[in-house]
């Protein structure tokens, strides 16, 4: 009697966690569906707010420079240019800063070092732009029109080929001045990933190495980032996502000109600068399907770069799996 009671009671159970089991995939595929239905309402929402400007413009609403809201003339190629090389200059300075900053913290810094950079890194990620934006602005601008630039003017303007990117009269604010402003931005987050994912890598695999004689570096190049090279992409992709997509800290310091120059330390436009300094303000339908038109292309760049990140990690994986 007591083996059937048993039974019965072990039957009930596995039931009821079939039914848990079923409801707690039900709700994940729930979740994920939800996802997935607000990205496509939101591509469907820029795609019909930017249909008269396409259909306006065309194709030539990508290569045009022109942005003229009096003659309902527009074109999105200074904004995508500005955006694309601040986000390039935030990563070339921000990708190397993080990585050692992280490799800092978990490989060489003394343990009561650790929890104070950790700390800081942490309370500059939860800076809002805006403060950023304004210290660039007030601050660093000046400075770096007073100092900086005259100095990198006078030593590399006259180089060949890299001269003309470092040419101009000292303002402070322009395309370099954002993208070291987004530099500064966007490494903690990168900073904060690559620490993390460092962190995970098992200590015997490090120890072995080291046993073997490698130095530092050897074993941060042939054992930490092979085991963690996913994770350090992903954050380096969520550095370029906060940058590609920063608004108030970059209107504040690129000195918003819709025009293409040659030199870094111009002014300049990007796509979330000229979105925020003139949607409020867009009058016709043809302006205001422009600026929906330059967010519509702002996602696009932003899902194309993460489809070439997860390419990249896929090929990736496959030479690995081809060389074992």
């Amino acid at each position: 009697m007591e083996q059937e009671l048993s039974v019965d009671v072990s039957a009930a159970r596995m039931q009821r966690g079939a039914m848990l089991d079923r409801i707690f995939r039900g709700a994940t595929r729930l979740f994920a569906i939800f996802v997935l239905a607000v990205v496509i309402g939101i591509v469907i929402s820029l795609l019909v707010g930017a249909y008269p400007a396409l259909k306006k413009f065309g194709f030539g609403f990508l290569t045009s420079t022109e942005w003229n809201p009096v003659t309902n003339e527009f074109g999105a190629l200074v904004a995508i240019f500005g955006t694309l090389v601040t986000s390039a200059i935030a990563l070339i300075i921000a990708v190397p800063v993080s990585f050692g900053i992280a490799l800092f913290i978990t490989e060489l810094a003394p343990r009561w070092l650790k929890r104070p950079i950790g700390v800081a890194i942490e309370l500059l990620a939860a800076i809002p732009s805006i403060i950023y934006g304004m210290w660039g602005l007030f601050v660093f601008s000046p400075l770096f029109a007073d100092y900086i630039q005259p100095w990198v003017t006078d030593h590399i303007g006259s180089w060949p080929v890299i001269g003309p990117l470092f040419d101009g009269p000292p303002m402070g604010i322009g395309m370099f001045t954002a993208g070291l402003i987004l530099a500064i931005m966007v490494i903690p987050f990168i900073t904060a990933v690559m620490r993390d994912v460092f962190d995970v890598v098992p200590t015997v695999l490090k120890e072995s190495a080291y046993g073997l004689g490698a130095t530092t570096w050897e074993v941060v190049r042939y054992v930490v980032l092979p085991y963690t090279k996913v994770g350090v992409i992903g954050g380096i992709m969520l550095g370029l996502g906060r940058a590609l997509g920063e608004t108030m800290a970059v209107t504040f310091v690129i000195g918003n000109a819709h025009e293409i120059s040659a030199s870094l330390f111009n002014p300049g436009n990007t796509i979330s600068s000229t979105l925020a300094n003139e949607f409020t303000e867009a009058v016709g339908s043809i302006y205001t399907s422009s600026l929906i038109a330059l967010g519509l292309i702002l996602f696009l760049i932003t899902f194309v770069v993460l489809s070439l990140a997860k390419l990249l990690l896929m090929r990736l994986t496959a030479r690995e799996g081809k060389r074992s």
